[in-house]
């Protein structure tokens, strides 16, 4: 059967139903740039859910290049791991375009602890070492495997995850992000850490202990 404008039922049906879907929102983790680039002005004191861009006229090639993730990281700290980051912050050329890239070194037991990025899927390599990657899905199922250099992993958006030296060596991953700032909370610096402190009541209930074994966790993180 055909409508008014001359178009079937079928037709009509599907014409509505792609112009519902161009009309809802993105959920791509950034979004969609709408310039070849968008250099970030880190500086400025401006910010619309993102970075300002700098002025064309004072744009260098140097804005497309960063070296930092060619450095080794210093493992000597707690978790005996170190993540260098390579988001907007450090390569202001990254901004709008949806993606940047860490650089995580461990000495021998080292640990990458358990945490989320609340704005990007993660995906990594494995470049040498050993290492136990692991995450944990809203149903409280675990996810692990142990992989060796040229082995890749994926971690879904918002999923606590976690990369363990299990190796006798070093080891060393590349992990890559489709946000240019995918932020990073730490479990354990969230709950024991924070500032200021979440109340004790709060902790000793939800971990089902007492104040002194709460006291003894704050303690090692130097609160």
């Amino acid at each position: 059967m055909l409508t008014s404008s001359g178009l079937s039922f079928h037709q009509l049906f599907c014409l509505t139903l792609s112009v519902l879907l161009l009309l809802l929102p993105s959920h791509s983790a950034d979004p969609d740039p709408l310039q070849d680039f968008c250099v970030a002005d880190v500086n400025s004191s401006l910010s619309v859910n993102g970075f300002p861009c700098k002025p064309t006229s004072q744009i260098t090639s140097d804005d497309f290049f960063f070296d930092g993730l060619s450095k080794e990281g210093n493992t000597t700290n707690l978790n005996k791991a170190t993540v260098t980051a390579g988001n907007v912050l450090a390569f202001p050329g990254l901004n709008t375009l949806g993606i940047s890239m860490n650089r995580v070194d461990f000495a021998p037991g080292g640990i990458n602890p358990p945490h989320w990025h609340p704005r990007a899927s993660e995906s990594g390599v494995v470049i040498e070492g050993k290492l136990l990657v692991g995450f944990v899905t809203t149903k409280n199922v675990y996810y692990s495997k142990v992989l060796s250099a040229g082995q890749m992993f994926v971690v879904p958006r918002g999923l606590v995850h976690f990369q363990l030296n299990v190796g006798e060596g070093k080891a060393l991953a590349f992990t890559a992000f489709n946000s240019h700032l995918p932020g990073s909370a730490v479990l354990s610096f969230n709950m024991f850490a924070s500032t200021p402190s979440i109340p004790d009541a709060v902790l000793t209930k939800a971990f089902q202990v007492d104040d002194d074994v709460i006291s003894s966790i704050r303690s090692k993180f130097g609160v």
